[in-house]
This record gives C-alpha cells, structure tokens and sequence, in this order.
C-alpha cells in the first residue's frame, strides 16, 4: 500500500480550508496533509495548521504554479494527491484517484463532467482545450486542466522544471506524462460550488490565452512535426495553388511562390530537428 501526500496550494482560503482538511483527516488518518500558503493575508496558514496540516508558507504570492512545485519537494508520501482548498474538490473522491493509482496507472486526473465547469465559456474553452491536447498527444485528454489529481510522487518530480508558476501546471503536467510514456488514466468527480467567502484567481481570458499558449509549449515539447507539419502543409498548399493561380493568369512563377515554397520547407526541417532534440530530452537514462 501506497503512503499518501495530500497538498493543497492555498491562498487567502481562511473561509474554506479549516472544513477541507477536517474531512481529509476524517476520511485519511494516515494521510500527510500539507498546505502551501501561497502569500496568504489572511488566517489561512492558522487555520490549517490547527486543522491538522503542516503548513509551508510563501512569504509573497508566487503563483499556483509555483505552490505545487513547494508541495510536490515538501511531500514525503509515495503518491500526491492535489486538489484545491475553496471546497470544490470533495475529499470523498480521493479513494478513486487512488485507487486507479493502486491498479498501476502513474497519473490519475479526477475529470470533471460538463455540468461541473464554473461557466459556459469556460466549458467550451476546456472542451476545445481537450480536443487540441488530444491531437497534440494522440491520447484522449478527458479534462486537461482539473487540478485534483494523484500521481506518483518520484515521477512528478522529474518534470519540476517544465512547469510553470501560474495556473497552467495541470496542463504541463499532463502532455508530459504522456509525452514520457506514463500510463495516466481518467476518474469522473463532481465539482461542489465554491465555499463561501472563497473566490477564483483564475481570468478566463487572460489564463485561457495563457492555457492555449502552453498547450503549443508542451506540444512542440511532445511532438513538434504534429504542430509543425500542419503548418508546413499548408504553406506549401498556398504555394502550389498560388502558382497554379499566376501561371494559369500571367503565364510565370512569382516571388510569393517560391517565398511559399521556401518558407513550408524551412518549417518542415525545424519540426524535424525538434523531433530529434524532443527524443534526446526524453531518452531513458536508467
């Protein structure tokens, strides 16, 4: 049997997180309970701690991102679990994540339905996001950024340095298990409202740029000829019909052609040094 580290990155949560770590310790007594206090300036780091979490603190806001990372190097468990401290996350789908972990999966995301997002935009956003992940990984990404999620904690490790400090670590996290050949499997939950008093950091518009941005990131760390062929094709099929276009009109080969033509190439040798550089970057040093 597997020993559990639960990490929850928190910031100003003094509404929320006492009844979150109530019920994980209620659910898991032999778990580790670990808060990070991601600059908090309020009672959130008191209150877990009183609960029954050890509490690692930020002595200013360094990003969800960030928080995970000082969770993931502070945990001492063989599988992390992560969720959030606003209450959405119910503690009783822990044992289900857990679980799939206990079957031999290194990655196990709890996915939320599409009753479960906050808003409409943001469920189309996701829904897009899972289908363009998918593509780039050529694996079926049920939820790409829900961030209740268990994995083994050596295997997280290894991947510290992709993640970023803001919200996108969900992102990250999973185009690179993928990426590395880890078996990551998906559990349905049910995302509960917001505590009182608890609100979201995340913009829609600001951090779903910021998602979209990281997914071409991690794609062209996963696999550049599936961004970059798309690409090449297209440039070159620009090529082809706009000289099919001057010839046909003007009876010559014009300079856009041959731009086109030069350009489609280019694209096509730099998703294929990529290819070579990605495989070194994953190449199994045991």
């Amino acid at each position: 049997m597997n020993s559990v580290s639960i990490v929850l990155p928190a910031k100003n949560e003094a509404e929320a997180i006492g009844p979150v770590i109530q019920s994980i310790c209620r659910l898991l007594p032999q778990a580790e309970v670990i808060v990070i206090d991601d600059g908090s300036d309020d009672d959130t780091a008191e209150i877990a701690q009183t609960a029954g979490a050890r509490v690692v603190s930020h002595r200013y806001s360094k990003g969800n991102g960030a928080a995970i990372k000082s969770g993931a190097r502070a945990a001492t468990g063989d599988v992390i679990v992560f969720m959030d401290a606003d209450g959405q996350h119910r503690p009783e789908d822990i044992p289900l994540l857990l679980e799939k972990i206990e079957e031999g999966f290194d990655l196990v995301v709890g996915a939320r339905g599409a009753g479960s997002q906050a808003s409409v935009g943001r469920g189309l956003a996701n829904r897009f996001y899972n289908r363009l992940a998918s593509f780039m990984t050529g694996h079926k990404v049920d939820d790409l950024t829900s961030g209740f999620r268990a994995v083994r904690r050596t295997m997280f490790l290894e991947f510290l340095y992709l993640l970023p400090n803001g919200f996108s670590y969900p992102t990250t996290s999973t185009m690179a298990f993928f990426r590395a050949g880890h078996s990551v499997a998906y559990v349905p939950i049910s995302v509960l409202s917001r505590a009182e008093g608890s609100k979201s950091h995340i913009s829609l518009w600001k951090d779903g740029l910021r998602f979209l941005l990281i997914i071409f990131k991690i794609g062209t760390l996963y696999s550049p000829l599936k961004l970059f062929f798309p690409i090449s094709v297209g440039l070159g099929g620009g090529g082809v019909s706009y000289y099919a276009y001057t010839y046909l009109t003007e009876g010559r080969f014009t300079n856009m052609s041959a731009l086109l033509f030069t350009t489609a190439i280019l694209v096509f040798l730099m998703g294929l040094v990529s290819e070579q550089i990605t495989a070194l970057m994953y190449k199994d040093k045991g």
